[in-house]
């Protein structure tokens, strides 16, 4: 698979985008109406990878920066958002070598903890965060009353030890 970095609002970002909110509508019967602004995905304070496999838009999913002046977030948090496998690809690894990637590009621009909401109706992508060491944590966002919401985090900075003297 081919990683790349593009913008929210790129064509390829944006069919994908499209293939994954008709998704959410078929198992929660609506789309995801979580407010997003494709510029929070630029560089420094966020990104948008959409991988490729023989040349074809296959996967995608970014994060965008958020600190603790906004509710349910702490400095150096980065929010995973519309991480998604086109059908034909899923059950390849793919969604696990993009978080991995993610995770590694927030931690080089300075983040030190990746969050992400989802939902009951999608226990392949709860299975992965868990295995890939999410734990839960306090819900945030549009979806903190929903029952079916669970949001997950992971801090991917090492914290420094003290060196012994």
């Amino acid at each position: 698979m081919e990683l790349r970095i593009l913008a929210y609002d790129h064509p390829d970002a944006t069919a994908l985008i499209a293939e994954v909110q008709q998704e959410y509508i078929l198992r929660y019967g609506e789309e995801d109406i979580t407010p997003v602004d494709p510029a929070e995905f630029a560089p420094p304070r966020g990104l948008f990878l959409v991988g490729y496999l023989d040349g074809v838009p296959a996967v995608c999913g970014g994060w965008r920066a958020h600190d603790s002046d906004e509710p349910g977030f702490t400095d150096g948090d980065a929010e995973l958002k519309r991480m998604y496998v086109v059908a034909a690809a899923r059950g390849r690894g793919l969604a696990r070598q993009l978080l991995a990637e993610l995770e590694r590009l927030a931690l080089a621009a300075g983040r030190r903890r990746m969050v992400l909401e989802t939902g009951t109706e999608q226990p392949e992508a709860i299975a992965l965060y868990t295995s890939s060491g999410y734990a839960p944590i306090a819900k945030f966002g549009v979806y903190a009353c929903h029952e079916s919401s669970r949001c997950f985090g992971k801090e991917i900075a090492v914290p420094a030890v003290p060196s012994e003297r």
